[in-house]
């Protein structure tokens, strides 16, 4: 069986899902209707830590036995963060997202660019 974040309990899951992959679930009967593989490639949003919020695509993965795995991930604008692999969840194939995206698409902006926003929204 397959117990995701909400604690529901799913019978006779895909034997092709695995640890940190993302499931798409029809609530009203608990069925799966999709499932995206964690992999390098990927487009993921992080979910905690500093980089909270930003999208990008999984570009590498460090292992580190007996600590934390850290993924290193890629924005559409080039730029590359990492975070630890707790934080990272998987929302499309490639660069295709299953879900609608947060503003900007999760492009975090430097602070000349959030100042010109500001003035902007201001005026």
């Amino acid at each position: 069986s397959l117990v995701p974040h909400d604690a529901r309990t799913i019978r006779y899951p895909d034997p092709s899902i695995k640890v940190n992959d993302t499931i798409k679930v029809d609530i009203a009967d608990s069925k799966i209707l999709d499932h995206i593989k964690f992999e390098v490639g990927n487009l993921a949003m992080t979910t905690g830590g500093f980089n909270q919020g930003r999208v990008g695509i999984v570009s590498h993965r460090e292992k580190h036995p007996g600590g934390y795995d850290i993924l290193h991930l890629k924005d559409s604008r080039g730029h590359s963060f990492a975070t630890r692999i707790n934080n990272v969840f998987v929302l499309g194939h490639h660069d295709t997202p299953s879900v609608k995206l947060p503003p900007r698409n999760g492009i975090r902006l430097n602070i000349e660019e959030e100042r010109q926003e500001r003035i902007r929204k201001s005026s």
